[in-house]
């Protein structure tokens, strides 16, 4: 088999080899544990757009996917899978007194607050996991890459927390403009960044939108983790495979330990 090479056996008896010369992977969800790194951030924001209502807290939440009591957040909803100028714009409905614009301004701003805690990844040591990836033993090297509807900014404090952002050579947010997924552009900007094409590049992320961008983009694999909020069963339909979260990536991928 040729170095760098991983196959695969997908819907019938015969082999695909292809080479995976690029991993892109969604932030919240998938390298980061979506309810223990936002449910708090959720719940401070909905206590501050709200402070004396509790009725409107809860329906700010219904419309955003989140219980405003528990900061359980639902499949689907728009802070998981949706641009914070999305949830912008339904909270203006819901609160005349405020613009989206600002709305949205200080959503980010409790972001970037909230992005220099500590943060929970699904793994627990995710820079060694993705010195794995991007470097197999038995492989060629990778590049890894963070699309996420975050705002770059943000996502990058993140992965600093964690002492993983030198391992990336990409990081795309909703602000970086490339589009929003599941469009394809954040994929295509990744890829032309790299040097790789999509159809050498797997797409990792926990919600419909980053199987769609992959998909849209034409990417080799789409996988699907569950350390979002999304359940197995919707995830399956439009995902190659369902991994519990990114630490069964090198198995599936064939890495050598």
């Amino acid at each position: 088999m040729q170095r760098g090479a991983a196959c695969f056996r997908r819907g019938g008896p015969r082999e695909t080899c292809v080479t995976i010369r690029g991993i892109l992977f969604d932030k919240d969800g998938t390298l980061l544990d979506f309810d223990a790194t936002w449910r708090a951030f959720a719940l401070d924001l909905l206590q501050a757009l709200a402070p004396d209502d509790p009725a409107l807290r809860v329906r700010l939440g219904e419309a955003a996917g989140v219980d405003a009591v528990t900061g359980v957040f639902r499949p689907g909803s728009p802070i998981v899978a949706g641009a914070t100028r999305e949830v912008a714009e339904v909270w203006a409905e819901l609160l005349p007194h405020l613009t989206a614009d600002a709305l949205e301004a200080e959503a980010e701003r409790r972001a970037l607050s909230a992005a220099a805690a500590p943060p929970a990844a699904p793994v627990p040591d995710l820079p060694a996991l993705l010195d794995r990836l991007a470097r197999p033993a038995d492989r060629a090297a990778r590049t890894l890459g963070i699309a996420t509807h975050d705002s770059e900014a943000a996502a990058k404090t993140h992965m600093q927390r964690l002492g993983a952002l030198d391992r990336f050579g990409f990081v795309a947010g909703y602000d970086s403009g490339h589009g929003l997924k599941p469009g394809p552009g954040m994929v295509r900007a990744f890829c032309a960044a790299a040097g790789i094409a999509p159809a050498e590049t797997v797409m990792v992320g926990d919600s419909l939108h980053d199987l769609g961008a992959g998909r849209a983009a034409g990417c080799a694999h789409v996988i699907a983790v569950l350390s979002g909020p999304a359940p197995a069963e919707v995830l399956a339909p439009q995902a190659d495979v369902v991994l519990p979260d990114i630490g069964a990536l090198p198995a599936w991928l064939g890495d050598a330990a």
